[in-house]
């Protein structure tokens, strides 16, 4: 949307320590899905994690309270910036994320908490890991708001609802398909 960009954050928990056999293919995944996420056609960035190479963390990584009691002290997660629904969507559900998403019972635990939130920022802004964190925890509370938000209820920055152009989604996909066929055969060749 004009003058505004769209925050992701996502959040989960693997079924082992992220090192572990278990979650391999997830690990082997994770480089081809942030080099396809920099080549999908509306994203404008996204944090990296301290004391990793890549970009800048946004802020101090902090977890939704759904991390309490697991066992873990870190989660996977992501914090990243779009310039709409549509480029999002297009990105998620197609291509190199589309075959992350089809393995991912194989590595993540069924949770009881929305996958993500998304909410807008005016452009030139960055959110911080806190904001997804809160916004998550009151998309869970409170259901889809303009404040957090999923793809199936969807608001505009004014607060308005929005229906997702579908065309556009399918053009922004086989746009993005072309930019990551590389990435693609080499995630279609690893094990689930």
């Amino acid at each position: 949307m004009r003058g505004h960009h769209l925050a992701v954050y996502n959040f989960g928990l693997h079924v082992d320590a992220y090192e572990s056999p278990r979650v391999e293919g997830f690990r082997l995944r994770e480089a081809p899905n942030f080099e396809a996420a920099a080549r999908a056609e509306g994203f404008v960035g996204r944090s990296g994690y301290d004391g990793e190479p890549g970009p800048e963390s946004w802020g101090e990584k902090v977890y939704p309270r759904f991390l309490q009691g697991s066992g873990f002290t870190d989660a996977p997660s992501s914090l990243s910036l779009w310039t709409g629904l549509e480029a999002l969507m297009a990105f998620t559900y197609n291509g190199v994320h589309a075959d992350a998403l089809k393995h991912a019972r194989n590595w993540n635990q069924r949770q009881a908490w929305p996958a993500l939130v998304l909410w807008w920022v005016k452009e030139g802004a960055r959110p911080v890991w806190a904001d997804g964190t809160e916004r998550l925890e009151h998309l869970h509370d409170h259901g889809p708001t303009p404040r957090g938000f999923t793809f199936k209820v969807a608001y505009c920055p004014d607060g308005n609802p929005v229906t997702l152009d579908r065309d556009g989604v399918k053009a922004m996909a086989g746009r993005n398909a072309n930019r990551q066929e590389d990435l693609l055969a080499v995630v279609k060749a690893l094990k689930p």
